[in-house]
């Protein structure tokens, strides 16, 4: 049967029916699409290889002990990232002392990590003198820097944020004898003038200091810190509930090396030194040794920080004697009194 009108043709409904159209869903997604994004997925599991830079670095620490002698001399052309890894490798495999961080050290450094090495307080000043924008410094486990080496780093590094110490006992007698730096004073100062006056003994103190990493820290200093520095957080905990301006900062963590994004893309075994056995009973006789200072290291570093305390003191008096004894030079000789009529004189002839 047809369905047409009277003049002959189909209607328009049924000149609009598409029959061949297929039953697919319109926003179906192709097979190639599914394949792609599996693909991407696989290859964000994979591990990267590493870098250029990684492996020659990894090379570089296989060998560090050959380059140390001529390290001085060519540090110069490294960049600062790149010293940082080095500095990193080798305390990784204790080398790192006095002379290789001195003539690592670089100017845009922020963090500083020379835990568990040899670096005394002399290599620590010298540092902090260079690398005055340090935020972060581990001195952990450091049994050569006394409170000696901590005032020269809070004195020269005003932006100093982090500080992290103790670790052993060494270490632990230097943080309690170093709580007095960290607490901003001013210095009872004995000016006849205020012209005569020195802006920096005025006042001292570590005022940017905010976190202090100490794991063993005593109850006394805790409480000491929380009455007289409340500003500083010890030993800071990450929390899900502060807001974004009391966020503990990576450097404050820790269970994370400060220099620990600079070695990240370097093969470990970099720094296993091989050929070396362990004795065991050698091991226990050193633990048992470095449990607690002998008395001759604890009156060194008595000695060490009273010498430190009084040496400003020293100072300040012997240039308030020579001032006294230039004043009394002046009230006494005859030639004096002649030299200071004749510059006065040369003044008042210079103004007219």
């Amino acid at each position: 049967m047809e369905i047409r009108n009277s003049e002959g043709k189909l209607p328009t409904s049924l000149k609009n029916l598409d029959l061949n159209k297929s039953h697919e869903p319109k926003n179906k997604i192709p097979v190639s699409a599914y394949l792609s994004s599996s693909r991407s997925r696989i290859s964000a599991l994979k591990p990267r290889p590493p870098s250029l830079v990684s492996l020659c670095l990894g090379v570089v620490g296989r060998h560090l002990e050959e380059i140390i002698p001529c390290l001085s001399d060519i540090s110069d052309i490294f960049p600062a990232d790149i010293k940082m890894s080095i500095a990193a490798i080798a305390k990784r495999r204790k080398l790192l002392d006095d002379d290789l961080v001195i003539s690592l050290a670089d100017t845009s450094w922020e963090i500083l990590d020379v835990s568990s090495s040899d670096v005394s307080d002399s290599g620590l000043a010298k540092v902090s003198e260079i690398c005055k924008s340090l935020r972060a410094v581990d001195i952990s486990r450091c049994n050569k820097i006394t409170s000696m080496g901590v005032s020269e780093l809070v004195q020269n590094c005003r932006s100093l944020e982090t500080l992290r110490c103790g670790g052993c006992p060494s270490s632990e007698s230097t943080a309690r004898r170093s709580l007095s730096l960290f607490k901003p004073d001013l210095s009872n100062v004995e000016e006849e003038t205020w012209e005569e006056l020195v802006v920096t003994e005025i006042g001292h103190g570590g005022h940017s200091l905010r976190w202090l990493v100490w794991p063993r820290i005593d109850k006394d200093s805790l409480e000491m810190l929380s009455i007289e520095c409340p500003r500083i957080v010890v030993n800071p905990k990450p929390s899900f509930l502060t807001y974004s301006l009391h966020e503990v900062p990576r450097e404050a963590l820790p269970d994370v090396a400060l220099d620990e994004p600079f070695v990240k893309d370097i093969d470990p075994k970099t720094w296993v030194v091989r050929g070396v056995v362990k004795n065991p009973t050698t091991s226990l006789l050193s633990l048992t040794s470095s449990s607690e200072l002998s008395i001759a290291e604890k009156f060194r570093l008595a000695f060490a920080e009273r010498d430190a305390r009084l040496a400003p003191k020293r100072a300040k008096n012997a240039r308030q004697q020579q001032r006294r004894a230039e004043r009394d030079w002046m009230m006494s000789s005859d030639e004096a009194k002649a030299v200071a009529f004749a510059s006065k004189a040369t003044r008042s002839l210079r103004k007219k």
